[in-house]
């Protein structure tokens, strides 16, 4: 099994021989996990360095972890991007655990014309800092060494300009003509640096109006279709995320 993994602050130096744990994630690894010193412990600043660590010591809310192998893990490619319509209730973080659990790299929470779900004000602060808490304890869930970005709040044409920088750019539609699965999508051994990536946009309970879908196909997106069966905007973004990954070859 592999080890867990915790997440170093800013001033966390993990080329030093030792680094130290401390903070809520020293206390989540002290008092919740019930780390003790001998285990093995993976290190990470969530941008691609880490260590795996033995933990020589542990306090009431920090552990004392010696370093014995480092290595970077580069951004994988090519970059998947998922713009998220705001879902109802808890269903936009259970989708944004479900999307970094599967390996998203950016997650862009869309406000679409039929979105029941309005952030606004002091909500908006509050919901944007929930969806970023559950990215970041996602990731080390599912053991990654890079937290996937939660973007700001985006409008039509933050989306739109995401799309024209695509490729491809994927809108998912219960009425396309064109399987997810049949989309061309770029090898990550090919991809040129400084790609737009692919981007799939995800779409309200609601759906899409006629002016949401008009903007992303005139800014090049292919509408395409996931399955035989509708999905609730929670579960289709993870659902087309596997496509993705193992068109890519990323998986």
């Amino acid at each position: 099994m592999t080890p867990p993994v915790f997440l170093v602050d800013d001033t966390a130096d993990l080329a030093a021989a030792t680094v130290v744990l401390t903070g809520a994630e020293g206390r989540h690894a002290a008092v919740v996990r019930r780390i003790r010193a001998g285990e093995t412990v993976d290190l990470s600043d969530g941008r691609g360095e880490r260590a795996r660590c033995t933990v020589v010591e542990v306090g009431r809310d920090s552990v004392v972890c010696e370093v014995g192998e480092r290595w970077h893990e580069p951004a994988p490619r090519p970059r998947l991007t998922v713009v998220q319509a705001l879902p109802k209730g808890d269903r936009g973080e259970l989708a944004v655990e479900m999307m970094t659990e599967a390996g998203v790299d950016v997650i862009v929470p869309w406000a679409a014309e039929r979105c029941v779900t309005r952030w606004k004000g002091d909500r908006a602060a509050k919901s944007l800092a929930k969806w970023r808490a559950t990215a970041r304890e996602a990731a080390k869930q599912a053991r990654r060494g890079r937290l996937p970005e939660v973007t700001d709040l985006a409008g039509r044409d933050d989306v739109a300009a995401l799309l024209f920088a695509a490729d491809p750019a994927v809108v998912l539609h219960e009425d396309a003509a064109v399987r997810l699965s049949d989309v061309a999508v770029p090898d990550g051994d090919r991809v040129p640096h400084g790609d737009g990536g692919v981007v799939l946009v995800v779409g309200p309970e609601g759906g899409f109006s006629d002016a949401e879908l008009d903007t992303f196909t005139r800014a090049g997106a292919e509408p395409a279709l996931l399955g035989p069966s509708v999905l609730r905007t929670s579960t289709a973004g993870v659902a087309a995320l596997s496509i993705l990954q193992v068109r890519s070859g990323r998986w």
